[in-house]
């Protein structure tokens, strides 16, 4: 079965939000062409401009598109004027009706919530906008997770969780065996050199761990190294100086 996969977009939406999880599926199509078919859709289709600057001439219009299996909606700053934009709303609604999975990446949860999806339900956002999103009253916030699933609905943490989820969508409805041909093919694994300390506390890295322990399959030797800089914060992090200390 070919999933289709629509990606909302709008003036201000935030660039890795799109692109990350635009290439997680793309590559997905490298291995099986028939997995999946992927296209852009904004108000009144053409040319939009996101938050720093990139152009994008989307596919099809909120008028036009077809409908779409699996819904990705991006944060970034544009998110504050498209809650309060009726179009964007009744599109995502109209479109979450007749699809399997709907999806969020960064403050994209709050066009869900404005559209009444996440109502009752467990979701993430951006780390500064969890406590935007939890003064909301309608969504039970979850802290400290790249991704957030909810059976149909699917949320992540902000810019790059959006790859995150990408990846565990691909496991999930494909195969973890696919999801790691897939982060291997996109080359997908983290290892920034300036860690905060203060963003890696013991049971965020036991997370991430676990989660690269389930994708990254044959390199074990990366992985390991994931681990004890784990181990290195959970000993550390009681007596980190200063805000400048760094892994």
């Amino acid at each position: 079965m070919k999933r289709s996969v629509a990606m909302v977009i709008f003036n201000g939406a935030e660039e890795l939000d799109i692109v990350g999880p635009w290439e997680i599926f793309t590559f997905l199509r490298h291995f099986d062409a028939e997995a999946c078919e992927m296209f852009t859709v904004s108000e009144h289709g053409g040319e939009v401009r996101c938050a720093k600057g990139l152009r994008i001439l989307s596919d099809y219009s909120f008028e036009t598109a077809p409908p779409a299996d699996i819904l990705i909606v991006p944060g970034g700053q544009g998110t504050r004027t498209e809650v309060d934009n009726p179009k964007t709303i009744e599109y995502v609604q109209r479109a979450a009706d007749g699809a399997e999975l709907v999806t969020s990446v960064c403050t994209g949860a709050f066009v869900l919530e404005r559209a009444g999806l996440l109502t009752g339900k467990r979701a993430t956002t951006h780390w500064a906008s969890i406590d935007r999103l939890r003064a909301l009253g309608t969504v039970q916030v979850v802290d400290d997770e790249r991704y957030v699933d909810e059976g149909r609905i699917v949320t992540s943490a902000g810019v790059s969780a959006g790859i995150d989820m990408a990846l565990y969508i691909v496991g999930r409805l494909w195969g973890p065996e696919m999801a790691r041909r897939v982060q291997k093919g996109a080359e997908y694994f983290p290892d920034p050199p300036y860690q905060d300390i203060r963003s890696r506390l013991p049971e965020s890295g036991a997370r991430f761990w676990r989660i690269s322990r389930l994708l990254t399959g044959g390199c074990q030797e990366r992985s390991r190294r994931l681990r004890v800089q784990v181990d290195t914060v959970s000993q550390t992090v009681g007596r980190a100086s200063s805000p400048g200390d760094r892994l």
